[in-house]
């Protein structure tokens, strides 16, 4: 039962993993972080995002134009270019880990304990991946809402609005948390001794071997 459990929870883990993992890197090249909707001209709309900013135009499509300087950026989009930069690293170290660790792999079979601290370690590396990418997702959140209930800003000036690059983000986190706890769980799980299972065979063996030796005739 143990190692249903196991395997499940590595499974589960590992899809939960890997959703978060793709969603994070989405969110680092999408480039609806915010959106800018002008209420003077309602044909246009514009993103901000952290490689470029977007107009979208219902007529001429969508026109995107990359930043000129990292320096020039706003702090909290410099940072969180750096943050969703690390949460991908800590991601795909974590899927690979975790992937040498699997209980099914025939890699490392023999190594029980190597395969467990594997999981545990991808586990951690998971957690990290989803916490370094919440932190730039609610940080870009927080100065927009603060940005938006300004009352130092003129009423007629626009506003900006929460992107669906955040929804993503934070998608992307909770899944890579959800992930790396549900391996942690799964290798952490009581797993049946190898001397256990070898003293009860060895227990079931015992009558039948007593049997044969009774029921061998004795030569003189």
């Amino acid at each position: 039962m143990a190692l249903v459990f196991r395997t499940v929870a590595q499974l589960v883990g590992l899809s939960f993993s890997l959703l978060g993992w793709i969603l994070s890197c989405l969110t680092t090249y999408l480039p609806q972080w915010k959106n800018l909707n002008l209420h003077l001209n309602e044909m246009e709309n514009w993103t901000m995002g952290l490689w470029r900013t977007c107009v979208i135009q219902e007529e001429g499509g969508m026109q995107c134009k990359d930043y000129d300087s990292f320096l020039a950026l706003p702090a909290e989009l410099r940072i969180s270019r750096i943050l969703m930069f690390l949460s991908n690293g800590f991601g795909i170290l974590g899927l690979l880990t975790s992937g040498f660790g699997l209980d099914y792999l025939r890699i490392g079979g023999g190594h029980r304990k190597l395969k467990k601290w594997l999981m545990i370690l991808g586990g951690i590396l998971l957690w990290l991946s989803g916490i370094t990418a919440l932190i730039p997702v609610s940080w870009v959140a927080h100065i927009t809402v603060q940005e938006f209930w300004d009352e130092t800003i003129p009423d007629i000036v626009p506003r900006w609005e929460f992107g669906n690059a955040l929804f993503v983000g934070w998608f992307a986190g909770f899944f890579l948390v959800i992930g790396g706890s549900i391996l942690n769980c799964g290798a952490c799980s009581t797993q049946t001794s190898p001397s256990f299972n070898h003293y009860t065979v060895a227990e079931i063996q015992d009558p039948s071997q007593n049997l044969e030796m009774k029921n061998t005739p004795v030569k003189i």
